[in-house]
C-alpha cells in the first residue's frame, strides 16, 4: 500500500471533529431557539450509536425489511460493447423504495423512536427521500410531512402518489426556483415551529451537525457490504469506484470504505446544460467556500455570497452545495470530482436499459456516464459504479423529454 492511501487508514475515527467540522467544513450554523434542539440529536445519536441493542435492530430492519445486503451486478455485455473495461453495479435500486435513501432514513426514524419524537419533518427533490422517510414513518408508527418544489412534485408524480399512499403530508413548495433548495427552506422553518415534537431528518450528508456524520455512517452501509462483494467475486479491488455527488450522501457511504485502498475515487457532478450560471449545479467544480442551511460547503454563489440558481434533469442532484466532508476529500486530492451533462447521462441510461434490462435512476445515470466514459478509453480494468437508485420514477418525464432514446441509440 503507498503512502497516499496509508494517510487515510484513521480517516473515519478522526473526521468529524467534535464540533462537527471536517477540515474547514460542516459546523452547525443555527438560529439560537434550534441550538438544544440539535444538541439533544447529537447527543441521542452519540449514546444509541455504540448501543449493542440499537444496532442489533438496525440490522434486522435492514435484512429483514429492506432486503439488504444489495448485490453487485457484472455489466457484462454493456462492458463488452464499450471495451475492455469492466463495469460492476452495486444495486442500491433493489434496495426497498428503490434507492439508497432507506438505509439512514430506517436509522433516523429509529432514532425518532427513541427520543420520544411524535412527526418526522423532511424536504426532497427526487421524491426518493421523501417515499423513504414516509416509509419508515409508516413503520414506525410516526406522523410524516414532506416538503418539495411544485417543479419537482411535476417531474416526479409517482413518487409523489407513493409519499401519499404510505400516509404522508407532501407540502408544494412555491417560493424560488421551487426545487430542492426551497424545500430544504421551508422544511428547516417548519423545524423551528415544531422541534419540540418532531425531527428534522435531512435527507443527505448536508445541513447542520451532527446530520453529515450520521447520514454517513448509516450510508456506509452501501460501501461495507460492496467492498467485501467485489472482493469475494473477483478477488481483487475495483481500479475505480464512482457515484454521483448532489448533496452526496449515496456517494460518501460508498467512498469511504475503499477510502485507504488502492482504488481511484470518483464523484460525478450534474453539468446540466452546461457551465454557464444556472445551466448547471456543479458546485464542487464551479463553486467556492459558504455558508447554506446551516453548514459550510462549496457552494455556487454570487458576489454576495447567496446561492445561485441550479439545474440538472435530475431532481435529486440540483442542489448548489455539497455535503461538507466531500469539500474536505476534494481539498485532500483522495476524491477525484468530475461531471457529466444531461445528455451524458441520459445516454448511459438509455444504454443501461438496451444493454442490461435495468432502468436507473437519471441521478445514478451521472455515475455510470463517467464510467462509460472510462470504459471508452480503453484500457483494461474494472470500475464499481453506486447504482444508487431505479429509474421508474423517472420514466413519464424521460418519455415526454427523450421519448425511447433513438437520439443516443442510433
Amino acid at each position: 500500500m503507498t503512502n497516499k492511501y496509508r494517510d487515510f487508514e484513521n480517516y473515519i475515527k478522526e473526521q468529524p471533529d467534535q464540533n462537527g467540522y471536517f477540515g474547514q467544513y460542516g459546523g452547525a450554523y443555527l438560529p439560537p431557539q434550534l441550538v438544544p434542539a440539535f444538541q439533544e440529536i447529537t447527543t441521542a445519536y452519540q449514546t444509541i450509536a455504540h448501543s449493542a441493542e440499537f444496532i442489533s435492530e438496525l440490522r434486522r430492519i435492514r435484512r429483514e425489511f429492506q432486503g439488504r445486503p444489495t448485490p453487485v451486478y457484472h455489466c457484462q455485455r454493456l462492458s463488452n460493447k464499450l471495451g475492455l473495461m469492466q463495469i460492476y453495479l452495486k444495486r442500491e435500486d433493489l434496495n426497498h423504495t428503490g434507492a439508497h435513501k432507506l438505509n439512514h432514513c430506517m436509522g433516523e426514524g429509529l432514532l425518532a423512536k427513541y427520543m420520544g419524537k411524535k412527526k418526522l419533518i423532511a424536504e426532497t427533490g427526487a421524491g426518493q427521500h421523501g417515499v423513504a422517510l414516509a416509509t419508515a414513518a409508516a413503520f414506525f408508527g410516526l406522523e410524516c410531512d414532506i416538503y418539495m418544489g411544485e417543479v419537482d412534485i411535476a417531474k416526479q408524480a409517482p413518487n409523489v402518489t407513493r409519499m401519499k399512499m404510505l400516509g404522508a403530508r407532501v407540502v408544494p413548495v412555491t417560493t424560488g426556483l421551487k426545487t430542492l433548495k426551497e424545500a430544504v427552506d421551508a422544511a428547516f422553518q417548519a423545524y423551528l415551529e415544531e422541534y419540540e415534537d418532531a425531527i428534522y431528518c435531512i435527507g443527505s450528508v448536508v445541513g447542520p451537525h451532527p446530520f453529515p456524520m450520521m447520514v454517513r455512517d448509516f450510508q456506509m452501509v452501501v460501501g461495507i457490504e460492496a467492498r467485501e462483494q467485489f472482493l469475494e467475486m473477483t478477488g481483487n479491488f475495483p481500479d475505480a469506484i464512482c457515484a454521483c455527488v448532489g448533496g452526496g450522501s449515496n456517494s460518501i457511504g460508498m467512498f469511504l470504505p475503499f477510502i485507504a485502498d488502492p482504488v481511484e475515487i470518483y464523484g460525478v457532478e450534474p453539468l446540466g446544460r452546461g457551465p454557464a450560471v444556472g445551466d448547471h449545479a456543479a458546485s464542487m467544480t464551479y463553486g467556492k467556500k459558504g455558508i447554506l442551511h446551516g453548514f459550510d460547503s462549496y457552494l455556487l454563489q454570487d458576489e454576495q455570497g447567496q446561492p445561485l440558481p441550479v439545474y440538472s434533469v435530475a431532481s435529486g442532484l440540483d442542489y448548489p452545495s455539497v455535503g461538507p466532508e466531500h469539500a474536505l476529500l476534494h481539498d485532500l486530492g483522495r476524491v477525484q470530482y468530475v461531471t457529466a451533462t444531461d445528455d451524458e447521462a441520459m445516454e448511459a441510461f438509455f444504454l443501461l436499459c438496451r444493454y442490461e434490462g435495468i432502468i436507473p435512476a437519471i441521478e445514478s445515470s451521472h455515475a455510470l456516464a463517467h464510467a462509460i466514459r472510462l470504459a471508452r478509453e480503453g484500457k483494461p480494468g474494472s470500475i464499481l459504479v453506486n447504482l444508487s437508485g431505479r429509474g421508474d420514477k423517472d420514466i413519464d418525464y424521460v418519455m415526454e423529454h427523450y421519448g425511447y432514446g433513438e437520439k443516443f441509440l442510433g
